[in-house]
Protein backbone atom coordinates (compact mmCIF):
# COMPACT_ATOMS: atom_id res chain seq x y z
CA UNK A 1 0.00 0.00 0.00
CA UNK A 2 1.34 3.41 -0.96
CA UNK A 3 1.79 6.24 1.52
CA UNK A 4 -1.20 8.02 -0.08
CA UNK A 5 -3.43 4.95 0.20
CA UNK A 6 -2.38 4.43 3.83
CA UNK A 7 -3.19 8.07 4.62
CA UNK A 8 -6.66 7.73 3.06
CA UNK A 9 -7.25 4.54 5.01
CA UNK A 10 -6.26 6.21 8.26
CA UNK A 11 -8.64 9.10 7.58
CA UNK A 12 -11.57 6.66 7.59
CA UNK A 13 -10.70 5.62 11.14
CA UNK A 14 -11.18 7.67 14.29
CA UNK A 15 -8.72 6.98 17.08
CA UNK A 16 -10.38 6.78 20.49
CA UNK A 17 -9.10 7.13 24.01
CA UNK A 18 -8.62 4.13 26.26
CA UNK A 19 -8.06 3.60 29.96
CA UNK A 20 -4.58 2.24 29.33
CA UNK A 21 -1.54 4.01 27.91
CA UNK A 22 -0.29 0.66 26.64
CA UNK A 23 -3.26 0.09 24.32
CA UNK A 24 -4.47 1.97 21.25
CA UNK A 25 -7.89 1.78 19.60
CA UNK A 26 -9.72 3.16 16.58
CA UNK A 27 -13.23 2.94 15.09
CA UNK A 28 -14.71 3.12 11.62
CA UNK A 29 -17.96 2.26 9.85
CA UNK A 30 -17.80 -1.08 8.04
CA UNK A 31 -20.13 -3.84 6.81
CA UNK A 32 -23.24 -1.98 7.91
CA UNK A 33 -22.00 -1.63 11.49
CA UNK A 34 -18.99 -0.20 13.34
CA UNK A 35 -15.59 -1.84 13.43
CA UNK A 36 -13.25 -1.35 16.36
CA UNK A 37 -9.57 -2.29 16.27
CA UNK A 38 -7.72 -2.45 19.59
CA UNK A 39 -4.02 -3.31 19.77
CA UNK A 40 -1.00 -3.45 22.00
CA UNK A 41 1.67 -2.16 21.83
CA UNK A 42 0.03 1.09 20.66
CA UNK A 43 2.55 1.79 17.91
CA UNK A 44 1.10 -1.17 16.01
CA UNK A 45 -2.17 0.63 15.41
CA UNK A 46 -1.45 2.81 12.32
CA UNK A 47 -0.14 0.07 9.99
CA UNK A 48 -2.78 -2.44 11.08
CA UNK A 49 -5.69 -0.21 10.05
CA UNK A 50 -5.02 -0.98 6.40
CA UNK A 51 -4.73 -4.71 7.14
CA UNK A 52 -8.18 -4.77 8.73
CA UNK A 53 -9.63 -2.66 5.93
CA UNK A 54 -8.35 -5.12 3.34
CA UNK A 55 -9.95 -8.11 5.08
CA UNK A 56 -13.32 -6.43 5.55
CA UNK A 57 -13.40 -5.12 1.98
CA UNK A 58 -12.67 -8.60 0.66
CA UNK A 59 -15.47 -10.19 2.68
CA UNK A 60 -17.91 -7.49 1.60
CA UNK A 61 -17.04 -8.08 -2.06
CA UNK A 62 -17.41 -11.83 -1.63
CA UNK A 63 -20.45 -12.31 0.57
CA UNK A 64 -22.62 -9.18 0.82
CA UNK A 65 -26.22 -9.81 -0.20
CA UNK A 66 -26.70 -6.02 -0.36
CA UNK A 67 -24.09 -5.26 -3.02
CA UNK A 68 -25.12 -5.74 -6.64
CA UNK A 69 -21.47 -6.26 -7.59
CA UNK A 70 -20.63 -8.85 -4.92
CA UNK A 71 -19.72 -12.40 -5.84
CA UNK A 72 -22.71 -13.87 -4.00
CA UNK A 73 -25.12 -11.45 -5.70
CA UNK A 74 -23.77 -12.54 -9.08
CA UNK A 75 -24.61 -16.16 -8.18
CA UNK A 76 -28.15 -15.22 -7.18
CA UNK A 77 -28.59 -13.31 -10.43
CA UNK A 78 -27.36 -16.29 -12.45
CA UNK A 79 -29.85 -18.64 -10.78
CA UNK A 80 -29.69 -22.38 -10.27
CA UNK A 81 -26.51 -24.14 -11.32
CA UNK A 82 -22.98 -25.13 -10.37
CA UNK A 83 -20.35 -22.41 -10.14
CA UNK A 84 -16.64 -22.17 -9.36
CA UNK A 85 -16.31 -19.61 -6.61
CA UNK A 86 -13.37 -17.81 -5.02
CA UNK A 87 -11.43 -19.25 -2.10
CA UNK A 88 -12.81 -16.51 0.15
CA UNK A 89 -16.46 -17.12 -0.66
CA UNK A 90 -15.91 -20.88 -0.49
CA UNK A 91 -14.58 -20.50 3.04
CA UNK A 92 -17.56 -18.35 4.02
CA UNK A 93 -20.07 -20.83 2.58
CA UNK A 94 -18.22 -23.81 4.08
CA UNK A 95 -18.38 -22.27 7.55
CA UNK A 96 -22.06 -21.41 7.09
CA UNK A 97 -22.83 -24.99 6.07
CA UNK A 98 -20.84 -26.32 9.01
CA UNK A 99 -22.77 -24.01 11.32
CA UNK A 100 -26.04 -25.36 9.95
CA UNK A 101 -24.94 -28.93 10.66
CA UNK A 102 -23.66 -28.03 14.12
CA UNK A 103 -26.85 -26.20 15.11
CA UNK A 104 -29.17 -28.80 13.55
CA UNK A 105 -30.39 -26.22 11.06
CA UNK A 106 -31.17 -23.42 13.53
CA UNK A 107 -28.53 -21.22 11.86
CA UNK A 108 -29.29 -21.84 8.19
CA UNK A 109 -27.73 -20.07 5.22
CA UNK A 110 -30.82 -20.50 2.98
CA UNK A 111 -32.92 -17.91 4.83
CA UNK A 112 -32.18 -15.22 2.21
CA UNK A 113 -35.51 -15.47 0.41
CA UNK A 114 -37.38 -15.27 3.72
CA UNK A 115 -35.33 -12.20 4.65
CA UNK A 116 -36.29 -10.52 1.40
CA UNK A 117 -39.96 -11.42 1.85
CA UNK A 118 -40.14 -9.72 5.24
CA UNK A 119 -38.46 -6.58 3.87
CA UNK A 120 -34.77 -7.06 4.65
CA UNK A 121 -33.88 -6.65 0.99
CA UNK A 122 -31.19 -3.97 1.26
CA UNK A 123 -28.59 -2.69 3.67
CA UNK A 124 -30.35 -2.02 6.95
CA UNK A 125 -29.46 1.67 6.90
CA UNK A 126 -31.57 2.01 3.76
CA UNK A 127 -34.68 0.25 5.06
CA UNK A 128 -37.53 2.68 5.66
CA UNK A 129 -40.65 2.16 7.72
CA UNK A 130 -43.17 1.01 5.13
CA UNK A 131 -46.68 0.87 6.52
CA UNK A 132 -48.16 0.37 3.05
CA UNK A 133 -46.30 -2.87 2.33
CA UNK A 134 -48.25 -6.09 2.18
CA UNK A 135 -48.19 -8.45 5.11
CA UNK A 136 -45.75 -11.33 5.12
CA UNK A 137 -48.32 -14.10 5.31
CA UNK A 138 -47.74 -17.28 7.21
CA UNK A 139 -44.23 -17.88 5.98
CA UNK A 140 -43.07 -21.46 5.67
CA UNK A 141 -39.89 -23.49 6.15
CA UNK A 142 -36.87 -22.35 4.14
CA UNK A 143 -35.21 -24.63 1.58
CA UNK A 144 -32.66 -25.77 4.14
CA UNK A 145 -28.89 -26.17 4.06
CA UNK A 146 -29.11 -29.69 2.55
CA UNK A 147 -30.26 -28.07 -0.70
CA UNK A 148 -26.82 -26.47 -1.10
CA UNK A 149 -23.76 -28.45 -2.21
CA UNK A 150 -20.14 -27.32 -1.88
CA UNK A 151 -17.33 -29.46 -3.25
CA UNK A 152 -14.04 -27.63 -2.91
CA UNK A 153 -14.68 -24.43 -4.83
CA UNK A 154 -17.69 -25.79 -6.75
CA UNK A 155 -20.95 -24.48 -5.34
CA UNK A 156 -24.28 -25.89 -6.50
CA UNK A 157 -27.41 -23.86 -5.86
CA UNK A 158 -30.98 -25.01 -6.57
CA UNK A 159 -33.60 -22.76 -8.06
CA UNK A 160 -34.98 -19.88 -5.94
CA UNK A 161 -32.46 -20.31 -3.10
CA UNK A 162 -30.97 -17.06 -1.84
CA UNK A 163 -28.01 -17.42 0.49
CA UNK A 164 -27.71 -15.18 3.52
CA UNK A 165 -24.52 -15.71 5.52
CA UNK A 166 -25.53 -13.37 8.33
CA UNK A 167 -25.31 -16.04 11.04
CA UNK A 168 -21.57 -16.48 10.48
CA UNK A 169 -20.11 -13.95 8.04
CA UNK A 170 -19.66 -11.03 10.43
CA UNK A 171 -17.97 -13.35 12.92
CA UNK A 172 -15.79 -14.71 10.13
CA UNK A 173 -14.89 -11.15 9.18
CA UNK A 174 -13.77 -10.40 12.73
CA UNK A 175 -11.75 -13.65 12.81
CA UNK A 176 -10.07 -12.92 9.48
CA UNK A 177 -9.24 -9.36 10.41
CA UNK A 178 -7.85 -10.24 13.85
CA UNK A 179 -5.72 -13.08 12.47
CA UNK A 180 -4.36 -10.97 9.60
CA UNK A 181 -3.62 -8.02 11.87
CA UNK A 182 -1.76 -10.19 14.36
CA UNK A 183 0.19 -11.88 11.57
CA UNK A 184 1.21 -8.47 10.25
CA UNK A 185 2.16 -7.22 13.70
CA UNK A 186 4.12 -10.34 14.62
CA UNK A 187 3.82 -9.61 18.34
CA UNK A 188 1.54 -8.11 20.97
CA UNK A 189 -2.21 -8.58 20.79
CA UNK A 190 -5.18 -7.63 18.62
CA UNK A 191 -8.91 -7.33 19.16
CA UNK A 192 -11.35 -6.71 16.31
CA UNK A 193 -14.97 -5.95 17.04
CA UNK A 194 -17.70 -5.80 14.39
CA UNK A 195 -20.80 -4.55 16.15
CA UNK A 196 -21.55 -7.29 18.66
CA UNK A 197 -18.95 -9.73 17.30
CA UNK A 198 -15.46 -9.77 18.81
CA UNK A 199 -12.37 -11.79 17.85
CA UNK A 200 -8.98 -11.70 19.56
CA UNK A 201 -5.54 -12.88 18.45
CA UNK A 202 -2.07 -12.89 19.96
CA UNK A 203 -1.43 -12.18 23.63
CA UNK A 204 -4.19 -10.41 25.55
CA UNK A 205 -3.49 -7.59 27.99
CA UNK A 206 -3.00 -8.61 31.61
CA UNK A 207 -6.24 -10.17 32.85
CA UNK A 208 -7.72 -10.43 29.36
CA UNK A 209 -9.47 -8.05 26.97
CA UNK A 210 -12.31 -6.20 28.74
CA UNK A 211 -15.51 -6.47 26.69
CA UNK A 212 -18.81 -4.97 27.75
CA UNK A 213 -21.69 -7.32 26.94
CA UNK A 214 -24.75 -5.12 26.56
CA UNK A 215 -28.41 -5.26 25.69
CA UNK A 216 -28.76 -3.43 22.39
CA UNK A 217 -31.95 -1.52 23.01
CA UNK A 218 -30.56 0.45 25.99
CA UNK A 219 -27.59 2.54 24.89
CA UNK A 220 -25.66 5.64 25.88
CA UNK A 221 -22.38 6.83 24.45
CA UNK A 222 -19.14 5.85 26.15
CA UNK A 223 -15.58 6.16 24.86
CA UNK A 224 -13.73 4.49 27.69
CA UNK A 225 -14.23 0.81 26.96
CA UNK A 226 -11.27 -0.78 25.24
CA UNK A 227 -13.46 -3.00 23.11
CA UNK A 228 -16.80 -2.08 21.66
CA UNK A 229 -19.58 -3.65 23.70
CA UNK A 230 -20.76 -6.93 22.30
CA UNK A 231 -24.38 -6.34 21.41
CA UNK A 232 -24.28 -2.56 21.30
CA UNK A 233 -23.74 -0.19 18.41
CA UNK A 234 -21.81 2.27 20.49
CA UNK A 235 -21.58 1.48 24.08
CA UNK A 236 -22.63 1.09 27.58
CA UNK A 237 -26.10 -0.21 28.37
CA UNK A 238 -28.36 -0.20 31.39
CA UNK A 239 -26.20 -1.56 34.25
CA UNK A 240 -29.03 -3.89 35.18
CA UNK A 241 -28.25 -5.99 32.10
CA UNK A 242 -24.74 -4.88 31.04
CA UNK A 243 -21.76 -6.91 32.18
CA UNK A 244 -18.05 -6.58 31.53
CA UNK A 245 -16.16 -9.82 30.97
CA UNK A 246 -12.53 -10.66 30.21
CA UNK A 247 -11.75 -12.49 26.98
CA UNK A 248 -8.32 -14.07 26.44
CA UNK A 249 -8.83 -16.07 23.24
CA UNK A 250 -11.41 -17.09 20.68
CA UNK A 251 -14.44 -14.96 20.01
CA UNK A 252 -17.62 -13.52 21.47
CA UNK A 253 -20.84 -12.79 19.62
CA UNK A 254 -24.14 -11.26 20.65
CA UNK A 255 -27.36 -11.74 18.70
CA UNK A 256 -30.41 -9.70 19.59
CA UNK A 257 -33.95 -9.07 18.38
CA UNK A 258 -33.89 -5.58 19.90
CA UNK A 259 -31.93 -4.10 17.01
CA UNK A 260 -32.41 -4.16 13.22
CA UNK A 261 -36.14 -3.87 13.65
CA UNK A 262 -38.58 -2.33 11.19
CA UNK A 263 -42.29 -2.16 10.45
CA UNK A 264 -43.98 -3.97 7.59
CA UNK A 265 -47.72 -3.39 7.23
CA UNK A 266 -47.88 -2.60 10.92
CA UNK A 267 -45.94 -5.72 11.96
CA UNK A 268 -42.65 -5.42 13.82
CA UNK A 269 -39.94 -7.39 12.03
CA UNK A 270 -36.40 -8.27 13.05
CA UNK A 271 -33.48 -9.88 11.26
CA UNK A 272 -33.17 -13.29 12.98
CA UNK A 273 -35.20 -15.78 10.95
CA UNK A 274 -36.43 -19.10 12.28
CA UNK A 275 -35.71 -21.46 9.35
CA UNK A 276 -38.58 -23.69 10.48
CA UNK A 277 -41.16 -20.96 9.89
CA UNK A 278 -39.50 -18.48 7.55
CA UNK A 279 -40.52 -15.70 9.95
CA UNK A 280 -38.67 -13.72 12.63
CA UNK A 281 -37.84 -15.87 15.67
CA UNK A 282 -40.42 -15.50 18.42
CA UNK A 283 -38.82 -17.25 21.39
CA UNK A 284 -38.36 -15.98 24.95
CA UNK A 285 -34.88 -14.48 24.48
CA UNK A 286 -34.22 -10.96 23.32
CA UNK A 287 -30.41 -11.24 23.51
CA UNK A 288 -27.92 -14.10 23.44
CA UNK A 289 -24.18 -13.70 24.02
CA UNK A 290 -21.86 -16.67 23.48
CA UNK A 291 -18.11 -17.28 23.74
CA UNK A 292 -16.55 -19.90 21.46
CA UNK A 293 -13.23 -20.90 19.91
CA UNK A 294 -13.83 -18.50 17.02
CA UNK A 295 -16.08 -15.53 16.50
CA UNK A 296 -17.77 -17.31 13.58
CA UNK A 297 -18.70 -20.20 15.89
CA UNK A 298 -19.91 -17.79 18.57
CA UNK A 299 -21.96 -15.95 15.93
CA UNK A 300 -23.63 -19.17 14.81
CA UNK A 301 -24.32 -20.26 18.39
CA UNK A 302 -25.82 -16.93 19.47
CA UNK A 303 -28.12 -16.93 16.43
CA UNK A 304 -29.12 -20.55 17.12
CA UNK A 305 -29.87 -19.72 20.75
CA UNK A 306 -32.34 -16.99 19.78
CA UNK A 307 -34.04 -19.35 17.31
CA UNK A 308 -34.01 -22.35 19.69
CA UNK A 309 -36.14 -20.52 22.25
CA UNK A 310 -36.80 -22.59 25.37
CA UNK A 311 -34.34 -25.23 24.18
CA UNK A 312 -31.44 -22.77 23.95
CA UNK A 313 -29.95 -23.34 27.40
CA UNK A 314 -29.96 -27.10 27.04
CA UNK A 315 -28.19 -26.89 23.67
CA UNK A 316 -25.58 -24.44 24.97
CA UNK A 317 -24.87 -26.56 28.04
CA UNK A 318 -24.50 -29.70 25.90
CA UNK A 319 -22.08 -27.83 23.63
CA UNK A 320 -20.07 -26.60 26.63
CA UNK A 321 -20.36 -22.98 25.51
CA UNK A 322 -20.23 -20.07 27.98
CA UNK A 323 -23.36 -18.02 27.31
CA UNK A 324 -25.58 -15.32 28.76
CA UNK A 325 -29.21 -14.96 27.69
CA UNK A 326 -31.56 -12.09 28.44
CA UNK A 327 -35.29 -12.73 28.21
CA UNK A 328 -37.98 -10.36 26.98
CA UNK A 329 -39.08 -10.23 30.61
CA UNK A 330 -35.60 -9.10 31.73
CA UNK A 331 -34.50 -12.37 33.32
CA UNK A 332 -30.86 -13.31 32.84
CA UNK A 333 -29.75 -16.92 32.38
CA UNK A 334 -26.13 -18.12 32.26
CA UNK A 335 -24.58 -21.35 31.00
CA UNK A 336 -21.18 -22.96 30.56
CA UNK A 337 -19.35 -21.14 33.33
CA UNK A 338 -20.34 -17.61 32.36
CA UNK A 339 -19.37 -15.47 35.40
CA UNK A 340 -21.95 -13.99 37.73
CA UNK A 341 -20.01 -10.76 38.33
CA UNK A 342 -18.13 -8.16 36.32
CA UNK A 343 -14.58 -8.71 35.10
CA UNK A 344 -14.86 -12.48 35.22
CA UNK A 345 -12.73 -14.34 32.70
CA UNK A 346 -14.62 -16.33 30.07
CA UNK A 347 -12.77 -19.08 28.20
CA UNK A 348 -14.14 -20.97 25.19
CA UNK A 349 -13.95 -24.76 24.96
CA UNK A 350 -10.47 -26.00 24.11
CA UNK A 351 -11.63 -27.63 20.87
CA UNK A 352 -12.96 -25.64 17.94
CA UNK A 353 -16.50 -27.00 17.82
CA UNK A 354 -17.42 -25.43 14.52
CA UNK A 355 -14.22 -26.67 12.86
CA UNK A 356 -15.15 -30.22 13.85
CA UNK A 357 -18.24 -29.92 11.65
CA UNK A 358 -16.60 -28.23 8.65
CA UNK A 359 -15.94 -31.51 6.87
CA UNK A 360 -19.65 -32.27 7.13
CA UNK A 361 -20.53 -28.84 5.80
CA UNK A 362 -18.80 -29.54 2.47
CA UNK A 363 -20.68 -32.27 0.64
Amino acid sequence: MSATELALCQQAWSQIGTDSAGIAAADRDALGTTCRLVVWPPENLPPLLAVVDEQLAALDAQASRFRDDSEISALHLAGAGTYVISDGLAEAVRIALAAAVWTAGLADLTVGAAMIRIGYDRDFAAIELDTSASRCGNGGPVAGWRAVRLDGNELTLPDAVVLDLGATAKGLGADRAAAAAYAAAGAGGVLVGLGGDVSVAGRPPSGGWPVLVADEHRQVRSARNLSRPSGSAAAMADPAVAQQIRLTRGGLATSSVTCRRWLRAGQVMHHIIDPRTGLPASGPWRTASVVAGSCAAANAASTAAIVAGEDALGWLVAAGLPARLIGHDGRIARAGGWPQTDDGRVDPPAASLLAAFCHQGSR
